[in-house]
């Protein structure tokens, strides 16, 4: 059993949902915010200020001050302009929030404030596009925002048009697109990852369970390989969800929900193959989300319909996980955020 503290997101509107956001250890949590439907959750750099999803209709952000018993105090909210937002970044520079509108298929960006609080949004960028999923995929679905590591792009993955953008971010707050990737026709791609080294980056595709790597130079990505999620045979339907690489960039970590695991993949040396090693069962059901817990030695699975969080231990040489201790219970969990 780890001591590490964690926030939980979860979804509050959901039937036998919980109340907000929860901080504590896997012996037990407690309810340290009460915000609607806080599904993601990122913190600044300093570890002063956390900023969380309000994944509703009319969807909004909330930013918070961290205590130093890590206790949140409610600092205020914006409106995202957008349906369901399910995913936040903070820019490199510490001055943006960015978030992604799933339902609305929309970016936000909104200035961060000396004190941590936010202001009006500074850009609102609407998305186009459809793909061949006629159920999934009938107009555009933002579902991530993120960085690459020299921090000089912005990058928002499309589930609905099958595309990942590649912007740079302005000094007043605009995303001005400078490439773009076009996944396989009916994947979905829902998050990316990249390599720590910057010459690589792995999309993972919710819609066929596959694994897109790229490779990447300075504002564009260039698919290299598709992988599955799932081992041979499986059968049945799955959606992968979350998408993590180890520090030292030999290994790459994806969620099945449906099938409800962990899918392991070891890496070339350069990062532009990949190979799965390892499925191993999430611990419940659902897994939306994976974090690694302190010095990467441990890994988070937020099982979101089986009111579970599940801890892993990971083999520093192999990669591969082995289930620890007794799971958190704590209803719909869908994001795990360590204090380290």
């Amino acid at each position: 059993m780890t001591s590490e503290r964690i926030y939980v997101g979860s979804y509050t509107s959901q039937a036998g949902g919980g109340t907000g956001i929860a901080l504590g250890t896997l012996e037990g949590v407690e309810v340290v915010a009460t915000t609607a439907d806080p599904s993601f959750l990122t913190k600044s750099a300093d570890g002063r200020f956390l900023y969380a999803t309000n994944e509703l209709d009319e969807g909004r952000v909330s930013a918070f001050a961290i205590g130093t018993d890590g206790a949140l105090e409610f600092l205020n909210d914006q409106p995202t302009e957008g349906a369901h937002p399910c995913h936040l970044a903070i820019d490199p520079s510490g001055q943006y929030l960015l978030s992604a509108n799933y339902s609305s298929g929309s970016v936000a960006v909104h200035p961060i404030q000396a004190d941590g609080s936010l202001g009006t949004a500074t850009q609102t960028l609407q998305r186009e596009g459809t793909g061949p999923n006629a159920d999934r995929q009938e107009g555009p679905h933002a579902h991530q925002v993120a960085f690459d590591p020299a921090g000089e792009f912005a990058f928002d993955v499309d589930l609905g048009s099958d595309t990942v953008y590649v912007s740079r971010l302005t000094e007043d707050g605009r995303l001005e697109e400078v490439s773009s990737l076009s996944v396989h026709a009916g994947a979905g791609p829902r998050h990316l990852v990249f390599h720590p080294g910057g010459a690589a980056a792995y999309v993972i595709n919710e819609l066929d369970s596959t694994l897109t790597v790229c490779a990447y130079t300075p504002g564009k990505l260039d698919a290299v390989q598709v992988v599955s999620t799932r081992p041979e045979g499986a059968s049945g339907e799955s959606f992968p969800a979350e998408v993590l690489i180890s520090a030292d960039g030999r290994f790459v970590y994806g969620s099945n929900r449906g099938d409800d695991t962990i899918a392991v993949f070891a890496l070339s040396d350069d990062g532009l193959s990949a190979e799965l090693v390892q499925t191993i069962s999430s611990g419940g059901a659902w897994p939306r989300h994976l974090a690694f817990g302190k010095d990467g030695a441990s890994l988070y699975a937020a099982n979101e319909r089986a009111d579970v969080v599940a801890l892993f231990t990971v083999d520093q040489a192999s990669g591969v996980l082995t289930a620890t201790g007794t799971p958190l219970t704590w209803p719909k969990p869908v994001c795990v955020l360590p204090l380290h």
